[in-house]
């Protein structure tokens, strides 16, 4: 609003107000429709169910949420929702969440996550998919646990990875540089952080919130500044409104997870040397093969430019690498209202690229419209056929046998009709209700990974220069 608001911006606040106060908010929140397909433990992998009018087509999409956060950053609001701009571009979409973490998952560690959750998730999408390969999608830590599957399991068919805010080198993040030098100065053992996450079971749902808070700590402060500047944009409070429930919906870490990150990605900073230690081996991130679009936001606080910009000289065995910058925050990025026209078409470009050569055919979207429901479809079909054929065959042997008898009748004297000849005149009309031959079963597809040399070419490639306008 200006300093001097005009008659229709008063309006237009008005209206909103009176909006809020009467249904609640502005924001449309309704989540998109999903199917739950596979789950387990901390595990739990959907299929967002296409609309009535659009048809599935081409390879599928995984939304790998990160720790803590709520599934609902992928489908933050209609108009704002990644998974709603996917569904009405017709892309089979799928994600994969982890539930209400509570104290008997504190000894879950990262390899939970590696080794069980999103390599079975990739899994089960492919096969929900018809054995489409699998183009995967995370967000912050979301990222961080898809670049180390892909790096422990290159037999995975992931068609390629596409990695949102990522944080890699955490010594670039300004929150977090300053205290690095004070972290486990007591030792690893006896450190505070390591006694209160290990009595707690990790990091508790409220302090998640508050540090996710801290980390626009500006925008926190300025917010009532701000809302009563915009009093009159529907669209900037619905998102407002968007976002707090988010950060209300914050998930706790499991105890022994949240131990691994904090001792290994922020105080041993691992990522920015480019490998993770687990428990039986070691992850280098130079062994990720899979074409990799990695993205950071401009305005973001808890990985920025430099923290994700590393990523681009550790994995050395992609071929096919694009590194954009977008505007927005962690959040803002992934789904503010910018995220339409950069982060989504960027996305759709790459996954368009680097989709199977089968992407033109439709889908199946479930395994019950698999090989054997086609088979069926194909039997009922032939038996219709040849149920009708056999009507018609009667019905051209009742019109035969009324012909003959007529004549007959007039001429005593004529001989009726030889018997091959009406054989002949009804097997003829009888071949025109003949049903056709069913379709032989497409060939079976290719088998993913079968062709090791295949490359993809981009536009973005290693180079971190800006595109000439």
């Amino acid at each position: 609003m200006d300093l001097i608001p005009k008659p229709d911006q008063i309006v237009s606040a008005a209206a909103n107000v009176a909006h809020k106060m009467l249904y609640g908010g502005l924001a449309d929140l309704r989540p998109m429709p999903r199917t739950l397909i596979d789950e387990g433990v901390l595990r739990e992998v959907y299929h967002y169910r296409p609309r009535a009018s659009a048809r599935e087509h081409g390879d599928p999409v995984l939304l790998v949420t990160p720790l803590a956060a709520p599934a609902i950053c992928f489908d933050l609001r209609r108009g704002c929702s990644l998974v709603e701009h996917l569904v009405e571009a017709g892309r089979p979409t799928y994600l994969v969440e982890y539930g209400e973490v509570s104290f008997a998952n504190r000894g879950l560690g990262m390899e939970h996550w590696v080794d069980e959750v999103v390599p079975r998730a990739i899994e089960e999408v492919s096969a929900h998919a018809g054995g489409r390969p699998v183009h995967v999608v995370g967000w912050s830590l979301g990222g961080i646990f898809a670049l180390l599957t892909a790096a422990d399991r290159p037999d995975l068919p992931i068609g390629s990875l596409t990695s949102v805010g990522a944080p890699v080198d955490v010594t670039q993040v300004p929150l977090v540089a300053p205290l690095r030098p004070f972290l486990g100065v007591t030792g690893e053992r006896a450190g505070l952080v390591t006694q209160s996450y290990r009595l707690m079971g990790g990091l508790p749902k409220p302090l998640v919130k508050r540090a996710f808070q801290l980390s626009s700590f500006n925008k926190l402060v300025t917010k009532p500044i701000a809302l009563a500047a915009k009093l009159d944009d529907a669209d900037f409070l619905a998102q407002v409104e968007a976002v707090d429930r988010f950060t209300a919906k914050m998930i706790a870490y499991p105890g022994r997870t949240f131990g691994q990150l904090y001792h290994r990605l922020l105080k041993g900073n691992q990522l920015a040397s480019g490998s993770v230690t687990m428990d039986d081996r070691e992850i280098r991130l130079a062994d990720v093969t899979a074409p990799l679009l990695a993205f950071a936001g401009a305005g973001d606080g808890i990985a920025p430019v430099g923290c994700v910009r590393p990523i681009v000289d550790l994995v050395t065995g992609v071929d096919d690498l694009r590194f954009e910058i977008v505007p927005g925050g962690h959040l803002g990025m992934l789904t503010g209202r910018a995220a339409r026209g950069t982060t989504w078409r960027i996305i759709d470009e790459w996954i368009d690229a680097h989709s199977s050569a089968a992407a033109d055919r439709p889908t199946p979207g479930a395994r019950a419209t698999s090989a054997a429901t086609r088979k069926n479809a194909a039997s009922r079909k032939t038996a219709a056929g040849r149920s009708a054929a056999t009507k018609r065959t009667a019905a051209a042997a009742a019109t035969a046998a009324a012909t003959r008898a007529t004549t007959r009748k007039a001429t005593a004297t004529k001989a009726t009709p030889t018997k091959p000849a009406a054989r002949k005149a009804t097997a003829k009309k009888a071949a025109v209700g003949k049903p056709a031959k069913a379709p032989a079963r497409s060939a079976s597809r290719t088998t993913i990974g079968a062709n090791p040399a295949r490359r993809y070419g981009s536009a973005g490639s290693r180079t971190l220069a800006p595109k000439k306008r």
